[in-house]
Formats: structure tokens, sequence, C-alpha cells
């Protein structure tokens, strides 16, 4: 008898109880795998066969090789015809990838993924929870949509992980440097707006929402749940905290961190951030005679 590991259960009654005993009997067959599709928060796919020694292990036949790439395209996946997913790339259910996108060999697009239409997505990107729009540039070893760094630490001191169930959603025209890293959110759907652009090593936490035509230079940290306007520019190795508001049109220095709002426009710099002129002042008292 085939025994199944299924994994995110909810309390679906009846419907898992249908599926388990068709799969006691044997009949975990394509309608059975259609069935547990349509039900809610379910990732089909997402059912494993656990093996002698008790290691799980996941059911390959769902998986076919795709006519465009030679990559790996879960049956219940909805890929456009015109997109290449080159070898070694895997395309998990429910995934939905538009005309003439290119998935890049050793990326993973995860469950639920959606990608739009002549969005490149480089090697060995990772993929999962995220909605990413149209004509987007997704540069090599990005990941994308994985948990944000949240924990709760009870009265003996002991740290427990928060829920971090939400998205991230990329806007259309946005480029995403290499290794850089895109949390999802655990309260509101962190968010990429229109035409943003992303250096290397950028690290953007769970709930941030960047505005259009920001850019931020490498090795960029910004902390959970900041706001940031349009037409940003976040100079090299900036930091900006957590729940932090940075207005439309302003402008930081490399190196400077913003711990506290910025409400008007214009040019910041240092630690703790503040105008420009201000900042260029401290720094030349420091060398006066």
């Amino acid at each position: 008898m085939m025994t199944l590991y299924l994994r995110k259960l909810q309390p679906l009654g009846s419907s898992i109880r249908l599926l388990l005993e068709n799969a006691r009997e044997g009949k975990f067959n394509f309608e059975c795998r259609m069935q547990m599709g349509r039900l809610h928060n379910f990732s089909m796919g997402a059912y494993e066969e656990i093996g002698p020694g008790g290691d799980v292990k996941m059911n390959h036949q769902e998986f076919q090789k795709w006519h465009h790439g030679g990559g790996m395209v879960h049956a219940l996946a909805r890929v456009n015809s015109t997109a290449q997913i080159e070898v070694g790339a895997i395309v998990h259910s429910k995934a939905m990838i538009g005309e003439d996108v290119l998935v890049g060999s050793g990326t993973i697009v995860g469950p639920s993924v959606t990608i739009g239409r002549s969005t490149k997505i480089g090697y060995n990107v990772s993929l999962s929870n995220c909605t990413i729009g149209e004509s987007c540039v997704v540069h090599s070893g990005a990941c994308i949509g994985q948990d944000g760094f949240g924990f709760y630490v009870d009265e003996l001191g002991i740290m427990i992980k928060k829920p971090q169930l939400l998205n991230a959603v990329i806007g259309d025209h946005v480029e995403i440097g290499a290794n850089t890293c895109i949390d999802r959110g655990s309260w509101r759907d962190t968010a990429i707006g229109d035409s943003t652009k992303i250096d290397n090593l950028v690290q953007i936490g769970h709930n941030v929402v960047i505005g259009k035509s920001c850019m931020l230079c490498g090795q960029v940290g910004i902390a959970g749940s900041a706001t940031i306007g349009d037409f940003v520019t976040l100079g090299g190795r900036a930091a900006v905290r957590d729940h932090v508001l940075i207005v439309s049109k302003v402008r930081l220095a490399a190196n400077s961190c913003v711990i506290k709002d910025i409400k008007e426009p214009g040019d910041f710099g240092g630690f703790p951030a503040v105008p420009i002129g201000r900042w260029r002042r401290q720094i030349a008292s420091q060398f006066r005679p």
C-alpha cells in the first residue's frame, strides 16, 4: 500500500478523506489529482511518496521535458508555447509562464509563480511565492519569494518563527541583479514598482514596498516593512531601517543609513542620514585645524 506524505494540509474535511481513500485503494489517478488541484491552498504536485527508509521522494512522473529548451515542466503548469525552458530548469505545478519568456538552466520556478511575457530569467534563479511582470530581467543567482526574517521571542527567550504567508510582486520592466534577495511578505506583499532597477547583492526584506523608477545600487540593504516612493536612488551599501518611510525623489549617498522617516525630497547622506549640505559640513569640520 502506497503511503502519501501531504504538505500544507489544511482542514479539508471530506475532500482530503476522499483523496486518502483513493490512495489506499490504488486509485490515485489523474482525475483524483485534478481534484487535489482544486482544493483551497493545496499545491498540486506537493504530494510525495515516502520510501522504505522514511525518505521523501517526489513523484517525477508529473514532469515532462519541454519542447523548447529541454527543461522539465509539471503537467499542471501553464506555459506558453513560445517560452523557452532551458535544460536543467524546473517549472512546478500551477506556475504560469507567458509568451517569449526565457528561463535559464538551473532555475527553479516554484508552484503558483507567475512570469509575464518577454521576461528573461538567468541561471540558477529561485522563484517562489511571487509574481513577475512583463519585460523584466532577473540575473543569475537571484532569489525571490522566500520567507522573510521574522521571529517572536517568548517569555523563556525562545525564538519562534513568524508566519510568512504572502507574496512578492514585481512590476513591469524591472531589472534585478545577480544574487539579490527579495523576501515574501508577512502582513503585506513585498512590492517592487515598474521600471525599478536593482543592482547585484541587494537585500530587500519582507513587506518592503518600493515605488516606480527607483535605482538601488550594489549591497543596499532594506529592512522589513520599509516604504520607499518613486524615483528614489540609494547609493552603494546604503541601509534603510525597518518601518521607515522615504518619500519620492530622494537620493541617498553611498554608505548612508536611514533611521527615521524622510518626508521631503532631496539629497541625503551620513549615519544617520541628514540633508546632504549638513552632512558635508559635518565631514569638513572633522578636518579643520
